[in-house]
């Protein structure tokens, strides 16, 4: 008889734990000791759910990397009692850990799954049930013996995503991401369907947490009527070590002389800025057009079809890991975690 899959299912924070208190009729955490009271469907299930819940509940517009480095340490410390992990997580900043986590996670082996919903899971018409449930079967799932799905992804509204391939885009209806430049992993409908030709190889060395997320990175954003003085003060940033500049289309930004003498003199001061598109599908490719081909000659480094939410935390993951400055630009240009359209 096959072993009976577990999961550590982990609870940071946001809409999906939240229920009505019946006296002051508030929304406030629910105790995830109960969670077979609250979504009693689990019990159908033949897996092993235990759950861990942080002591004060998070906010999701109050992640930070800190609590990153909590959760790699805490799937280290029980990545061979368990077959997959679940996050619930604040939808708002979800694709920014869910980046993060691929990258801090090496060589993950198990499926690392990140869920919420829009509406708290006790309200009646809540999504987060529906989410739940199908992200704890997606972690639990194998096929001969291995996980389905061994890495980060986000599962949300019937649609599994590589976790740093996505990005939020509505904060209203309830299929609230996508993944504009990546296939789907799994579509959820009367079967579950993995699209296996998109899931990553499994890893070949042991599980190896990266915790030294160097948080002196920053963005910037172009628009039209960017100022010089706009420009200047957050390339002067004191013990800025880069910045994801968020660009026009396939990479363009001004060919005006003080914003590339800005750029070159800040690649030259030791800055690394990286080039990603402001578009949510499509691609940076520096050169294209005479509008790129100037922030190519000085040094910046193109992003290819990678997210800002991946971009800012492959930044803080690589300058915090990595000193040598060259390897960090070519490890910009490859693809380490699936994040990135490259080598």
């Amino acid at each position: 008889m096959a072993k009976k899959s577990s999961i550590l299912l982990i609870y940071t924070g946001g809409t999906i734990g939240m229920i009505n208190d019946p006296i002051s009729g508030q929304l406030k955490p629910f105790n995830f000791k109960r969670l077979l009271d609250e979504v009693p469907e689990l019990r159908k299930f033949d897996i092993k759910i235990d759950t861990f819940s942080f002591e004060k509940p998070i906010d999701s517009s109050n992640m930070h990397p800190a609590i990153w480095i909590e959760l790699v340490k805490l799937i280290e410390k029980n990545y061979l009692k368990y077959d997959g992990f679940v996050i619930l997580h604040g939808s708002d900043t979800m694709a920014y850990t869910a980046s993060a986590l691929s990258f801090m996670l090496e060589n993950l082996g198990k499926p690392v799954i990140l869920t919420g919903s829009q509406l708290p899971i006790g309200t009646i018409r809540t999504d987060g049930k529906e989410n739940l449930i199908t992200a704890i079967e997606i972690a639990a799932a194998k096929r001969n013996g291995k996980p389905s799905v061994p890495e980060v992804c986000i599962y949300f509204e019937f649609k599994l995503f590589r976790g740093n391939r996505t990005i939020k885009v509505n904060a209203e209806h309830f299929r609230a991401f996508t993944s504009p430049n990546y296939p789907s992993l799994a579509d959820a409908g009367v079967h579950l369907n993995y699209n296996d030709a998109a899931i990553m190889h499994y890893p070949k060395g042991k599980l190896k947490i990266h915790t030294d997320m160097n948080l002196n990175v920053a963005v910037l954003k172009l628009f039209p009527g960017i100022t010089k003085e706009v420009v200047d003060a957050i390339l002067g940033i004191k013990n800025l070590s880069a910045i994801v500049l968020e660009t026009f289309g396939a990479g363009n930004a001004p060919t005006e002389k003080w914003f590339v003498h800005a750029i070159e003199k800040a690649i030259k001061n030791g800055l690394i800025i990286f080039n990603v598109t402001q578009c949510n599908a499509g691609r940076v490719e520096q050169g294209l057009y005479q509008t790129s081909s100037e922030l190519a000659r000085v040094g910046v480094v193109g992003g290819s079809d990678i997210t800002t939410e991946a971009a800012i935390t492959k930044l803080m993951f690589l300058t915090g890991k990595e000193k040598n400055h060259k390897k960090i630009i070519l490890q910009l240009g490859e693809n380490i975690r699936g994040e990135q359209e490259g080598k």
